[in-house]
């Protein structure tokens, strides 16, 4: 198979490629954009995987970054890009299901690409558009299935995560997992306990913002792996009616993602769940706001103040959640309301805690939190102007008021 019209990312390549051939070696673009290309998908970064050792790459370019040297991965900056130059090489025995023990550089295209994980991704392609396939690559897109490369068990033992990918893959690109390959992730599923939460997590996040998220979803399911993903372990039937979801509402975000899971599941302590994941504090006190004020959207429509207490971004995430899940949404409303409101912080106050103290000639102490607090509601509700004359003689009156 030969391509023509190759995306500008493949031609402003091109010239690497032929750098490294007239030294004398072999160079291949590989992997997930000559995958992506058959599939006239975006094309992201341009893998290219060389017979040339990394201590000959650095000789034949001027300008390189050791990014990975020791598995065979040197970045060369060339013409204002960047291109990871990876070494063929092989493997040796994987001692904790993730990593090699040993890494060696071959001179082998067929040795290099027999190690990658399923046959979509073993393709090389050469500068000029032909296609090497040598493990049915092509056949298996052109089937939409997931096969892996030679035998799955090996595959899966020499790093578990690749079920995670598999599982991915096929909610990014809406293909069946080859019998074969389900069968040995049904078989080895337990072995993503070997595997980081952190990289699982990259994994699960893809699937779930995916167009095709239902199809992952769901063989996530039928091959257990969600018994491996924190949290997940007993939510079965939870995942389930959370697949009844239609494709057709994508969750675009990551907080997306995170908030309709967790409500779906009804997850009572969100940052005790995500903590699980090692999501950031940031994320954990999004999703929490999000995820009280989406339950709230249940039986009442937004007030004054819990829209000036959640601001745009909870506002605009817990609308967005309930027009995917199917329920009644008036994120443009709310927002425009939010917008009019008056001040959107209590920093927005004409006055602070010093002016309060100068005028009433008091010293600090609890009192002026509370005091503060009672302006900026009254000035929220729209019940006294945010001017500094009129907010002194509020502080006033309240300050008796208080005693």
């Amino acid at each position: 198979m030969k391509l023509t019209d190759l995306p500008d990312e493949f031609i402003k390549a091109t010239p690497i490629i032929e750098k490294i051939e007239q030294a004398g070696f072999e160079a291949y673009f590989v992997g997930g954009s000559v995958r992506d290309i058959i599939l006239n998908q975006k094309i992201n970064d341009v893998d290219i995987a060389t017979s040339a050792f990394p201590e000959e790459i650095q000789q034949i370019f001027p300008k390189t970054i050791d990014v990975g040297i020791e598995h065979g991965t040197v970045l060369v900056l060339f013409q204002d890009e960047q291109y990871e130059i990876t070494t063929f090489r092989t493997e040796s025995t994987y001692q904790d299901y993730r990593r090699p023990d040993e890494v060696t550089f071959v001179r082998s295209l067929e040795e290099d690409l027999k190690r990658r994980d399923f046959t979509m991704n073993a393709l090389a392609m050469g500068k000029n558009g032909e296609i090497i396939d040598l493990f049915n690559g092509i056949e298996a897109i052109n089937n939409k299935q997931i096969v892996a490369v030679g035998n799955p068990s090996e595959r899966f033992h020499e790093d578990a995560l690749r079920m995670m990918r598999g599982l991915r893959f096929s909610s990014q690109l809406n293909f069946e997992i080859e019998e074969k390959t389900k069968e040995a992730i049904k078989e080895h599923h337990a072995l993503l306990g070997k595997i980081s939460v952190e990289r699982i997590y990259i994994e699960f996040i893809k699937l779930l913002t995916a167009n095709y998220r239902n199809q992952g979803l769901n063989t996530m399911i039928e091959t257990r792996c969600f018994e491996y993903c924190p949290g997940l372990q007993t939510k079965e039937k939870e995942l389930k009616a959370l697949t009844l979801i239609s494709n057709q509402s994508i969750f675009e975000t990551e907080e997306l993602a995170w908030l309709i899971l967790m409500y779906v599941l009804n997850i009572d302590n969100p940052k005790s769940f995500l903590k699980k994941w090692k999501s950031s504090n940031k994320l954990m006190s999004h999703i929490e706001a999000c995820l009280n004020e989406l339950r709230h959207r249940e039986k009442h429509e937004w007030d004054i103040l819990r829209l000036y207490e959640s601001g745009p971004e909870v506002i605009s995430d817990v609308e967005k959640a309930r027009l995917l899940l199917g329920l009644d949404s008036n994120e443009e409303s709310s927002l425009q309301q939010y917008n009019e409101l008056p001040i959107k912080s209590i920093g927005d106050l004409a006055i602070t805690g010093k002016d309060i103290l100068q005028s009433l000639d008091q010293k600090p102490g609890p009192w002026l939190g509370k005091l503060l607090k009672q302006i900026e509601k009254s000035v929220v509700l729209g019940k006294i102007p945010n001017t500094k004359e009129v907010l002194i003689q509020a502080a006033l009156t309240f300050k008796e008021e208080n005693e």
